[in-house]
C-alpha cells in the first residue's frame, strides 16, 4: 500500500496548503516588519488518489526583487488592490509605472556588500574581452583589476548587493556561461560559490543553480505574508508625471479579463497577479501570485524543450514536486521561489508551449514523494550517463537520490531500436577474408552476379573461371558508363584482368598514356615483374600505384596463374567504392523504430525508409565491418546505406555512435573537453589553495558511485589541500565534475597545464533531464522514467 496517508508528515503538509490562504488574508495591513525568515524499485504502483487537497494551492515567485522603476499593464482593464479586504478597483489607465520612494532613513542593513566575482583571465586582454561579453548577454558592467596574489586578471560585477541579489545576478552569469562566477563579500574578502550549494535541475542548455532545505525541512507551518512598512512606500504613476496613488502596503495589480488579456510586467505577461511593494533595500519587489498549475505551466518549456510528452510530464511532476517542497524559500523577502535557475526556470505567460501545457494537464496535482513525503526533486542537464548519490555532491545524503544508470536495465532497452534481416551472414572464418563479406554485398547490391546465396571461404580462394570475369567486367563498364571492353581468355590472370579492369572503369587507354616507361618500371620493381607482358604493364603498374591490385605475401603478382574469386573481388569492389560508382549513400541515423528507418542526409535532410526483409547489415567493432543479423540503431550513429530500385534499404553499413548508446546522448554535453593551463587552475583554485605554495599537480583522490570526482586534491610547492562534493565542477569552472585529467609536460618534466575530458553538464543528482527524453523516446511512460531516476518514490495525487 502507498505509504503517504498514514504519514503524519503529509497530514500537517495537507493541513498547511489548506490553511495557506486564509493565513494569508488574515495577515494585518498594518504589520511593520517584513516576513519572519525560515531557516534555511520501481514498483510500477498507481498514482495514490487516497489524500486530496480540497484546492489547487498558490505560489509567489519573485520576478523582480530590487527595481528602481517597474511598468504594468494589461490590454484589458487594469484593476488594483491596496487593502485585501477590499474588492478589486479599477483603476483610469491601462498602465502605470512604479517607483519606490524612502519616507525615512532606511536602517543600517547587514550583509550589503556582496558582489561577483570571476577569477583567473590570463591577460587583461581576456579579461576585458569577457566583460564585453558579460555586458553584452546580461546587461551588468565589469571592472577589471589585476590580483596581484596569482597575478592574473579578475572581473568584479555589481556592488553593495544583498546576498540574495548577489546570487541571483550570480545564477544570471551561470545561465550566460560563466561558470566560474562566485560571490564574494567586502567585509570577509572570501569569496562564497553557489556552486557548493544544493541545486534544484537544469534546463537542458545550463547547470542549475542552488537549492535550500526544503519547506518539509523548515516546518510548512510559516506561509509568506505581504510586506508592509511606514517608512517605504511604492508611488504609483499614470503616462508621463502623473501620480495617481501611494500605497504602504503591496499593491496587487490584476485584469478584468486574465484570459483575453493578461497583466504584464515591463511588457512580458503573466497568469494570475502581479503584486509590488518597496522592500527593505529601497527597491522594488515584484512577485508573480499564481496557481500551481499555472506556474507549472511557465516551468516546462524553460526547462525541457524536447518534444516527448513523456519526458514532459516527468519534468512537470519534477517542478511542481519542487515547487511543494521548497515553498517558503525566501520567505523573508516576501516571495516563495525566484524565476532563474536559482530555483527552477519561469517565464511567464509568453513561453508556455501546448506540447508542455498538456503535459501539466495530464499530471494535475501529482507530486512525487518518499515515505509520504515530497521529495527534494533535484534534476540536472545532462548526466554524463550516470546520476550520482546525493552526499556524494551535496551535503545530505537522501534515500531518493541514488546513483542510477542512465538508460533502460537489461538488453530489453535497445529492442525498440533493432533493424533485423532474413539474411545469413557469410560463412568466414579466415581472418584474411574478412572484407570479402563486405566487398561481396556491395557489389551484389548493384546487380553483380555471383553465383552464390551465401559465400564461405572455399568459394572465395577457388579461381574464377572466364565467364564469371567477363560478366563482372561488364558489370564494372556498365556502372562506369563505359563500353565493354574487349576481353580475351587469359582475363583471369592479373596482367589480362588488369587491362580489362582498367577500360572497364576508365576507358580505353589511361594508364598507357599517363604513365611513361620509367614510371611504368619504377612501380614493376618486384621479383616476377619481367614476367608481364608488354601490353599489360602499363594498367597492372596504374592499379598498383593507386592501391587497387596487391601483391602476394612473398612479393610476387604470379602473372602465369589464375586470381583467386577474393583478390579479384576486392579488387573490383575497392576501385569502384572509390570512383562513386557503388551508389552508396551517407547519413546520420535517429533511432529506429519497428524496423523502420530514419536517416539524416549529408544535406540535412530527415529521410525515414524502410529496410529490405534481406538486407546485407553490417557493424563495424574496431576498423572492420562485420555481417550480422541484426543492428541496434540508437541515434547518431555513422551509416553507409545503397537503396535497391524499390527505395528500400538493402545494403546498411553502422559504425557505433559517438555519443554511445545512453539516454541522454542526444545532449550536445554528453562529452566535451576543457583545458586549463597551470597559471589558470591556480588562479582558479586560489581560495582552496592557500597555503601550498605554487601548484605543480591536480590529482583525483577518490571518485563517487558514477566515477564522478569527489575529492581533488591540490598539490603544490609546500604543501596539499582538498577540494570536495559539488565544489569541484564549480571551482575549476567545468560543467561536470564526471571527468579524467591528462597532464601536458614541459621539456624538464614539469606539468604544465591539464586537459579535462569529461561527460554531462550540471550537478549529475536526481532526474537527468534530457535522460527523460532519451527514455521517452524508448517508449518509456512518465511514472516509469521518475522512477527510473528517483530511487523508492510513489506518485502521489494531492489535488
Amino acid at each position: 500500500m502507498p505509504l503517504f496517508p498514514r504519514s503524519k508528515a503529509v497530514a500537517l503538509f495537507i493541513a498547511y496548503a489548506l490553511l495557506c490562504p486564509t493565513l494569508l488574508l488574515a495577515q494585518s495591513m498594518q504589520e511593520t516588519r517584513p516576513r519572519r525568515a525560515v531557516e534555511p524499485a520501481e514498483t510500477g504502483a498507481p498514482i495514490s488518489q487516497t489524500t486530496k487537497l480540497s484546492s489547487e494551492p498558490t505560489v509567489r515567485i519573485g520576478l523582480a526583487t530590487n527595481a528602481r522603476s517597474v511598468t504594468i499593464s494589461t490590454a484589458g482593464r487594469l484593476m488594483k488592490i491596496t487593502d485585501e479586504s477590499a474588492a478589486p478597483e479599477a483603476l483610469e489607465v491601462a498602465r502605470v509605472r512604479i517607483e519606490p520612494r524612502v519616507l525615512a532613513p532606511l536602517p543600517p542593513t547587514q550583509g550589503t556588500d556582496f558582489s561577483v566575482e570571476i577569477q583567473g583571465a590570463a591577460t587583461r586582454v581576456d579579461a576585458e574581452r569577457a566583460a564585453r561579453e558579460i555586458k553584452e548577454q546580461t546587461g551588468e558592467s565589469a571592472e577589471v583589476s589585476l590580483d596581484a596574489q596569482t597575478n592574473t586578471w579578475k572581473l568584479r560585477i555589481g556592488g553593495n548587493l544583498s546576498r540574495a541579489d548577489a546570487d541571483e545576478l550570480r545564477a544570471r552569469l551561470e545561465e550566460a556561461g560563466f561558470v566560474s562566477a562566485t560571490v564574494t563579500s567586502a567585509r570577509t574578502s572570501s569569496s562564497t560559490n553557489a556552486g557548493n550549494r544544493q541545486p534544484s535541475g537544469a534546463n537542458p542548455a545550463r547547470p542549475r543553480g542552488i537549492n535550500p532545505q526544503s519547506a518539509s525541512q523548515q516546518g510548512m507551518t510559516n506561509p509568506v505574508s505581504r510586506v508592509t512598512s511606514p517608512t517605504r512606500a511604492a508611488v504609483v504613476y499614470a503616462s508621463g508625471a502623473s501620480m495617481l496613488f501611494t500605497s504602504y502596503a503591496p499593491v496587487v495589480f490584476s485584469s478584468d479579463d486574465e484570459r483575453a488579456s493578461p497583466v504584464r510586467f515591463n511588457e512580458k505577461p503573466y497568469r494570475g497577479r502581479l503584486e509590488v511593494f518597496a522592500n527593505a533595500q529601497g527597491g522594488l519587489t515584484v512577485v508573480n501570485v499564481l496557481g500551481m498549475e499555472d506556474y507549472v505551466r511557465g516551468v516546462v518549456p524553460n526547462e525541457l524543450n524536447y518534444p516527448a510528452i513523456e519526458a514532459l510530464k516527468a519534468q512537470a511532476v519534477a517542478a511542481r514536486t519542487y515547487a511543494f517542497r521548497n515553498k517558503n524559500q525566501f520567505a523573508s523577502q516576501g516571495f516563495d521561489l525566484l524565476p532563474t535557475t536559482r530555483s527552477q526556470v519561469y517565464g511567464g505567460l509568453s513561453t508556455e508551449q501546448p506540447l508542455a501545457s498538456r503535459a501539466v494537464e495530464e499530471t494535475r496535482g501529482v507530486i512525487a514523494t518518499y515515505r509520504g513525503e515530497p521529495i527534494n526533486a533535484l534534476y540536472t542537464s545532462t548526466c554524463g550517463g550516470r546520476t550520482e548519490d546525493s552526499e556524494n555532491i551535496f551535503p545530505n545524503a537522501e534515500p531518493y537520490l541514488r546513483a542510477r544508470e542512465c538508460s533502460i536495465e537489461g538488453r530489453a532497452a535497445f529492442a525498440p531500436f533493432i533493424v533485423k534481416t532474413s539474411r545469413e551472414p557469410a560463412e568466414i572464418m579466415e581472418e584474411a577474408n574478412l572484407q570479402l563479406a563486405r566487398d561481396v554485398a556491395v557489389l551484389s547490391v548493384n546487380n553483380f552476379s555471383l553465383g552464390t546465396a551465401r559465400i564461405n571461404d572455399s568459394w572465395l580462394s577457388a579461381s574464377a573461371s572466364a565467364s564469371e570475369v567477363r560478366n563482372w567486367i561488364a558489370a564494372v563498364a556498365r556502372l562506369s558508363r563505359n563500353p565493354l571492353p574487349a576481353i580475351i581468355d587469359d582475363v583471369t590472370r592479373p596482367p589480362a584482368f588488369s587491362t580489362a579492369l582498367a577500360a572497364a572503369v576508365y576507358g580505353e587507354g589511361r594508364a598507357d598514356t599517363l604513365m611513361d616507361a620509367a614510371d611504368v618500371e619504377y612501380i614493376l620493381s618486384f621479383r616476377d615483374a619481367q614476367d608481364i607482358p608488354e601490353r599489360n604493364r602499363a594498367d597492372v603498374a596504374y592499379l598498383l600505384r593507386d592501391g587497387f591490385l596487391s601483391l602476394h605475401p612473398d612479393v610476387t603478382i604470379r602473372p602465369r596463374e589464375a586470381m583467386s574469386r577474393a583478390r579479384m573481388l576486392h579488387t573490383i569492389a575497392s576501385i569502384l567504392e572509390a570512383r562513386g560508382r557503388l551508389l552508396l549513400q551517407k547519413g546520420t541515423a535517429k533511432p529506429a523504430s519497428a524496423g523502420a528507418l530514419v536517416l539524416r542526409s549529408t544535406k540535412s535532410r530527415d529521410l525515414t525508409m524502410a529496410v529490405a526483409s534481406d538486407a546485407y547489415l553490417f557493424r563495424a567493432f574496431g576498423a572492420t565491418a562485420y555481417q550480422v543479423r541484426s543492428l541496434t540503431v540508437v541515434g547518431g550513429e555513422p551509416v553507409q546505406f545503397h537503396l535497391n530500385s524499390r527505395g528500400e534499404v538493402d545494403y546498411m553499413e553502422v559504425r557505433p555512435a559517438a555519443e554511445g548508446a545512453s539516454a541522454e546522448r542526444f545532449s550536445p554535453f554528453t562529452n566535451w573537453t576543457a583545458e586549463l593551463s597551470l597559471n589558470e587552475a591556480q588562479a582558479r583554485l586560489s581560495r582552496w589553495a592557500r597555503g601550498v605554495g605554487s601548484l605543480t599537480d591536480l590529482r583525483v583522490a577518490a571518485r563517487g558511485s558514477s566515477r564522478r570526482v569527489t575529492d581533488l586534491e591540490l598539490v603544490g610547492t609546500t604543501g596539499t589541500a582538498h577540494v570536495r562534493g559539488g565544489r569541484i565542477r564549480s571551482a575549476l569552472g567545468l560543467r561536470e565534475q564526471l571527468f579524467v585529467i591528462e597532464r601536458r609536460y614541459d621539456d624538464a618534466g614539469r606539468v604544465t597545464g591539464f586537459t579535462f575530458t569529461g561527460r554531462g553538464w550540471g550537478h549529475g543528482v536526481g532526474l537527468c533531464q534530457v535522460g527523460a527524453y532519451g527514455m521517452a523516446r524508448a517508449g518509456l511512460s512518465y511514472d516509469k522514467i521518475l522512477r527510473a531516476y528517483y530511487t523508492g518514490i510513489e506518485l502521489t495525487k494531492l489535488y
